[in-house]
């Protein structure tokens, strides 16, 4: 976008510079025809020499006017691509607008799902005794998860079958003690489906 805006800058300078150019060599060739027909040259060499300089300065102009119709094109081609450009630039700040609430609202959604599970987590503890909290909180500080269900006689953290003599003692143990896996010592949770 920048690019283009500077291509359409310099081809707009350099077509001003085009037109200047060529009014100053059409004033000039205006100027010498204007003496040669008032008859304000009367010399024979002198009359040549300027009929030689208006047909140079016609060349001059013919050439001029080239050169500024090649930029008249250039400076179109430019002006049709910044054109373009502005308008993918639009398109682009117009998706990125989008996107960026669209990540708003996922942040606040996600901020106020996070504050309710905080809630929930302060009311389920609630009522718990303090030293299973504290080595709940031990364990999970050391492997990202302090309990895991037992479930069909298999750990829901390390995935590991639970041998016989464990089950025994585990289906023996009261249901409000506390119970761990051998393998990775997170606290079992038993529930109806422990195959127990």
């Amino acid at each position: 976008m920048r690019d283009a805006r500077i291509l359409v800058d310099d081809l707009t300078r350099e077509q001003k510079k085009a037109d200047q150019d060529v009014e100053q060599v059409k004033t000039r060739r205006e100027r010498d025809r204007s003496r040669v027909e008032q008859g304000l040259i009367t010399n024979p060499k002198d009359l040549q020499r300027m009929n030689h300089e208006l047909e140079s300065l016609d060349r001059r102009i013919s050439t001029l006017e080239d050169e500024e119709l090649e930029v008249m094109e250039k400076l179109e081609e430019a002006q049709a691509e910044r054109v373009r450009a502005e308008r993918e630039e639009g398109e682009v700040v117009e998706k990125l607008a989008g996107l960026a609430e669209s990540r708003d609202t996922k942040s606040r959604e996600a901020t106020a799902a996070l504050d309710q599970q905080v809630d929930e987590r302060a009311s389920a503890l609630g009522g718990l005794p303090e030293d299973l909290l504290a080595l709940y909180e031990r364990i999970r500080e050391k492997q990202g998860v302090g309990a895991a269900e037992l479930r069909a006689r298999q750990c829901g953290g390390c995935n590991m079958k639970l041998n016989a003599a464990d089950l025994g003692v585990i289906a023996k143990a009261p249901a409000d003690d506390v119970v761990r896996c051998e393998e990775c010592s997170r606290i079992l949770v038993r529930t109806a489906e422990s195959g127990l």
